[in-house]
């Protein structure tokens, strides 16, 4: 399984800042420790281009962070203080899903260790949000393979995929789903195609009934070609910012019932928001989204091995 990691590309932040940033190279150490993804298989995505980022974003937005000319409120508004490293690696994070969505085509799965910035408007960024990655590679499909290709984008991170929304509204090529909380930000919804909106502390059993539930509506309505999946560490219990009650049970729970919903398409992974006070805690809601995916990928190929070797079935 190709996974793809832009870590060594670091937003220069102040030591106070909320933002976990050592979760991505703690992840890219973690997959590989525990033999989830083989070194050989890890890739430095290419940046996003220009003119890639211009299929879902506004040549004025992109000029302002490409150039350093965001005003002061647009900067508070996505979290960060502009740098020309902030600009490198945003990029190289839109770089990344696109590169996954292309393996994920060849391969049938991928993920990017990144990704999942869904509050990125066409025109804004905001909630550590430059640039809107899966709309980004969503879009870069359409131009290699058409628009006859349906896309569907499962949103599994506690807070609404509000820019995701906005950008796909109208374009009946992209499926959007979200499944968050319905009391956190964006505190100002947008409308998916289908959202499900849950009450602070929702623990695993309804968690779960709502998205079985939901899975099968984005089947009914759209019978996509291919997934864009946001596992979003932020509806574990332990979140500072998440307002749900997952376990950690519950989480590797979630991804393998998106995976075998949709084990016959292929399905691009990034991994979303997480504000856990434990770094660790993040990466292992990361990693097990990882290695449930692998795990799919075992099964797509008709052979399923545990660690040892001993061979499930073929």
């Amino acid at each position: 399984m190709r996974a793809f990691y832009c870590d060594h590309f670091v937003l220069p932040l102040p030591a106070t800042h909320s933002f976990p940033m050592s979760k991505y190279s703690k992840l890219r150490e973690r997959v590989v420790a525990e033999g989830i993804v083989a070194r050989e298989d890890l890739v430095e995505p290419a940046p996003a281009r220009l003119d890639q980022l211009a299929l879902a974003h506004d040549s004025n937005y992109i000029d302002g962070v490409v150039r350093g000319r965001l005003t002061r409120d647009e900067q508070r508004r996505i979290g960060f203080p502009w740098s020309e490293g902030m600009v490198e690696r945003s990029r190289r994070s839109v770089g990344g899903t696109i590169a996954a969505a292309r393996a994920a085509l060849e391969r049938g799965v991928a993920v990017n260790l990144a990704g999942g910035t869904h509050h990125a408007f066409r025109d804004r960024g905001e909630g550590y949000c430059v640039f809107n990655d899966i709309a980004v590679a969503a879009r870069v499909l359409h131009e290699e393979r058409g628009r006859a290709l349906r896309m569907a984008v499962i949103d599994c991170d506690v807070h609404q995929g509000n820019g995701t929304a906005a950008i796909f509204r109208g374009d009946d090529a992209v499926f959007t789903f979200s499944i968050h909380g319905e009391k956190n930000f964006p505190f100002r919804k947008e409308a998916s195609d289908l959202d499900v909106m849950l009450p602070d502390g929702t623990e695993d059993a309804e968690y779960l009934d709502r998205l079985d539930a939901a899975l099968d509506v984005v089947i009914e309505r759209h019978d996509p070609q291919f997934v864009f999946y946001l596992a979003g560490a932020d509806p574990f219990a332990g979140d500072r910012l998440g307002r749900l009650a997952l376990s950690l049970e519950g989480l590797r729970t979630r991804d393998r019932l998106v995976f075998d919903r949709f084990s016959t398409v292929p399905i691009a992974a990034c991994m979303g928001g997480g504000y856990c006070p434990d770094v660790e805690t993040i990466v292992t809601i990361h990693a097990n989204t990882i290695r449930e995916l692998q795990l799919s990928e075992l099964r797509r190929h008709g052979r399923w091995q545990m660690g040892d070797g001993k061979e499930l079935y073929t």
